[in-house]
């Protein structure tokens, strides 16, 4: 069997959520061979995803002709052998053309692609909801939401309450801390909580942040402070008493080293659409294994992002639970020939081989890309 052709597709995610202030867009591949089996990938970079097309044409002419089960040999050559690795960009690329060729794989052998990496540890996997807060601003209209969604059968949910300019006011700690407090009475508390300040304060606040939220059990604290410095990170989580994630915005087994070996973060996130694809994702969880460390895939992309991270989930022993953004929920029903299925706040991969599931090209001219302007169409104006 040999690699003929790579085509890429993109549409509009549009999500609801006042977090954000323009749609991004999700960008998808497919790897064709000469046996007619073709593999699916993502590698949605949000607002880079014309420079990711580029950088994944350019990877197409050393793909064609080359044998798609040599997983390891390709990953290994797109990453090791070109000039100037690493980084958002490359790593997407990556991944996407990853995660086709394990679907390919899956699909040439007649099994899902959790079965390729060592079969099932589990049945099914928790996932929390993001999302879920789409227009709510007060205490009052997030506590609505919290209930609404509690009671889908999310049993873990996630959102924003601190947000703003990146050094916090005292204003603004309080007002998240009492957005915190009105979703917890609204839920009671045998329903989890976990919060993403996506490094939007400093670490003195952070450390404050922290300290308030904690008669609230929250189940963790994503990103309190930037990624960027693994050893600010690693003396944040040591001085708290509040779980401590973070990973999103790391790309590869490399890039996770100093944060486990800071020895104090929880959770890491990595995301299988940035972080090298099934092949990568599946050493960064292994390297955290040996730390004694939880992974739970960061997963804001499209639908193949999310079933492959099913996948993953539910073949690895150190995997905590699986993100997923409820009101992004019915654009993957339209656009996957085989759905997701979630219920009572668990989830598993679509059945069948290869990832179970497919994207319908007909649907995706439904929702055209995006068009935006860097910085300005981006939800982050206020980091700094």
């Amino acid at each position: 069997m040999k690699i003929t052709d790579v085509k890429v597709f993109r549409m509009s995610s549009v999500p609801k959520d006042d977090d954000w202030k323009e749609g991004w867009n999700w960008l998808f591949i497919k790897i064709y061979t000469d046996s007619g089996i073709h593999g699916v990938g993502e590698g949605s970079l949000q607002f880079k995803d014309h420079a990711l097309t580029a950088e994944i044409e350019e990877f197409t002419k050393f793909l064609i002709g080359k044998d798609p089960f040599a997983i390891e040999y390709i990953w290994n050559s797109l990453y090791r052998r070109v000039t100037w690795t690493g980084g958002a960009l490359t790593m997407s690329a990556i991944s996407a053309i990853d995660l086709a060729l394990w679907d390919i794989k899956g699909k040439a052998l007649g099994v899902p692609v959790y079965e390729l990496l060592g079969g099932k540890v589990r049945d099914k996997i928790a996932v929390y909801a993001n999302g879920w807060f789409e227009v709510a601003d007060t205490a009052e209209e997030h506590a609505k939401a919290a209930l609404d969604i509690v009671s889908k059968g999310y049993k873990t949910i996630k959102f924003y309450p601190f947000k703003g300019t990146y050094v916090t006011t005292p204003e603004r700690i309080n007002r998240g801390v009492d957005l915190v407090k009105a979703v917890r009475d609204a839920v009671g508390p045998d329903i989890q909580i976990a919060l993403d300040v996506r490094g939007r304060v400093d670490f003195w606040s952070a450390l404050q942040i922290a300290e308030k939220i904690e008669p609230f059990n929250v189940a963790w604290l994503e990103e309190p402070v930037q990624f960027d410095n693994a050893a600010v990170m690693g003396e944040f989580a040591r001085k708290v008493r509040v779980p401590v994630s973070t990973g999103e915005q790391l790309y590869n087994r490399y890039d996770f080293e100093p944060l486990l070996e800071e020895k104090s973060v929880s959770i890491i996130q990595p995301d299988i659409c940035h972080a090298g694809g099934m092949t990568e994702l599946r050493k960064i969880a292994s390297a955290a294994e040996t730390h004694y460390v939880s992974v739970a895939p960061h997963n804001s992309n499209g639908p193949i992002s999310t079933v492959a991270s099913l996948h993953f989930a539910i073949a690895t022993a150190n995997a905590f639970k699986q993100e997923i953004f409820v009101s992004f929920l019915d654009r993957y029903s339209a656009v996957l020939t085989n759905d997701i299925p979630i219920k009572d706040g668990f989830s598993m991969p679509p059945d069948g081989p290869g990832w179970g599931t497919d994207i319908d090209e007909d649907v995706l001219k439904q929702f055209p890309p995006t068009e935006y302007t860097p910085v300005d169409s981006e939800p982050y104006v206020e980091f700094f």
